[in-house]
């Protein structure tokens, strides 16, 4: 079984797909992949000639100055995009070809917007408050909270989310109370 899992920035998607994880679903999270291709050939090439050396720090793509220029334009967002999310959603297929046979959880806040839903059996959506979510997101501080209104706007809105999922994880409370919640589906999924 191929399960997606998405969610608005800070609704705890990858904190649900670890409990998935603890449960022996492979858990590949596309962040993490994301991360690790921006730096490497063809994609680090495309990106520099797309937004200009001054993206770099000691000939690397320096990851913040990156989300300075994507997170404030929509139009520079949506070039990255389209340069990144293939590589993604490749690496995504490799993954799951490597692994045919285990059940895999693929944590990805942009699956909707990458256009890549036949990848998954079933779709989780995490849903969380606006309230929770910004708390939660500040709390990491990694952004300002300008940066996450930035970061939320460039994507696709929750209610908007929620219409695509076959399932739905409530993260607005507990981590133990989203525990229950996971169980419960696994025990739906056999």
């Amino acid at each position: 079984m191929i399960i997606g899992i998405t969610g608005v920035f800070g609704s705890g998607k990858t904190a649900a797909a670890r409990l998935f994880a603890e449960h022996g679903y492979l858990h590949v999270n596309a962040d993490e992949i994301g991360h690790a291709i921006l730096n490497k050939e063809p994609v680090k090439g495309r990106v520099i000639n797309e937004f200009g050396k001054s993206i770099l720090t000691n000939s690397q793509i320096d990851r913040k100055k990156l989300k300075n220029i994507v997170f404030n334009k929509p139009k520079e967002l949506a070039k990255l995009n389209k340069i990144i999310h293939p590589a993604i959603i490749s690496e995504i297929k490799s993954a799951i070809c490597r692994n045919k046979n285990k059940k895999i959880i693929v944590d990805g806040a942009l699956i909707i917007e990458a256009g890549c839903l036949d990848l998954f059996d079933k779709l989780v959506a995490v849903k969380i408050s606006k309230k929770e979510q910004m708390k939660r997101a500040l709390a990491k501080n990694k952004y300002t909270k300008q940066e996450i209104k930035n970061i939320i706007s460039s994507q696709l809105p929750q209610k908007e989310k929620l219409k695509y999922a076959d399932i739905v994880v409530d993260n607005s409370g507990s981590l133990s109370n989203t525990k229950k919640q996971v169980e419960k589906i696994i025990k739906g999924l056999k």
